[in-house]
């Protein structure tokens, strides 16, 4: 088990989470003059009687090409896992090296998409809360609690709380978002071997202005969500 403590510089956190040092923080994160704990909403899960609390979080809403992808994991109790952070505050490298360590000491972990049709089909949001659901049902350890990063939830068969910018407040949500992160780009990377014209090696289906002369210069692909180049299309 790798599981460990750590401190680290960390955001804005709302009062509730935030205690005075010391005593030394078991689990803790250090902000300005204060610890924040990490675990404290795993925590209070379980202080109401639940049992096994999954973190669960999304990658790859605002490309425009390829799937949205989620996350779940359940983590032991009292489980910090040390350089664990919003996967954006992490470098490629650094995501890449703790992608395994999250797989090996989580209880239960579960990975799942949506795809680009659907999100034209359905729309973005939708399609996030079904990748969401898949990654909840997908658990080989059944949750019957969830912590959601963002601030609306999406229909799931157990109790659920969101939290705005969860992913650098949750130990378990910022270990879902590094596995969402990790497997959304690895695909971007095959795909890349498919669709070598796009380079989507460099921008991961992002609308950076590399992508946009690719369009221009090749058409949309398979994997473009139609739905998010319309304003392109219209320029045409």
């Amino acid at each position: 088990m790798n599981c460990q403590i750590e401190q680290i510089e960390g955001t804005t956190i709302p009062p509730s989470a935030l205690r005075q040092p010391p005593p030394f923080n078991k689990g803790g994160k250090k902000v300005g003059d204060f610890i924040m704990d990490w675990l404290l909403y795993e925590k209070e899960a379980k202080e109401k009687g639940f049992k096994y609390v999954c973190g669960v979080d999304e990658a790859g809403r605002g490309p425009l090409a390829g799937p949205v992808y989620a996350a779940a994991v359940i983590l032991p109790d009292g489980c910090i896992i040390e350089g664990v952070n919003d996967s954006k505050k992490l470098s490629e490298k650094k995501r890449e090296a703790l992608f395994d360590v999250i797989k090996e000491n989580a209880l239960a972990y579960s990975i799942a998409s949506a795809s680009e049709k659907e999100i034209d089909e359905i729309n973005i949001l939708n399609a996030t809360y079904l990748a969401m659901q898949r990654a909840v049902e997908g658990l080989n350890i059944k949750a019957d609690f969830a912590l959601i990063d963002g601030n609306r939830l999406p229909q799931l068969s157990i109790p659920a709380q969101c939290i705005v910018k969860g992913d650098a407040k949750s130990m378990s949500i910022a270990a879902a978002s590094i596995l969402a992160k990790v497997s959304r780009d690895r695909y971007m990377l095959e795909m890349a071997e498919k669709h070598p014209q796009y380079q989507f090696e460099k921008h991961k289906g992002y609308g950076t202005k590399l992508h946009y002369e690719m369009l221009d210069k090749y058409g949309a692909s398979d994997i473009h969500r139609q739905t998010f180049l319309r304003t392109w299309y219209e320029k045409k």
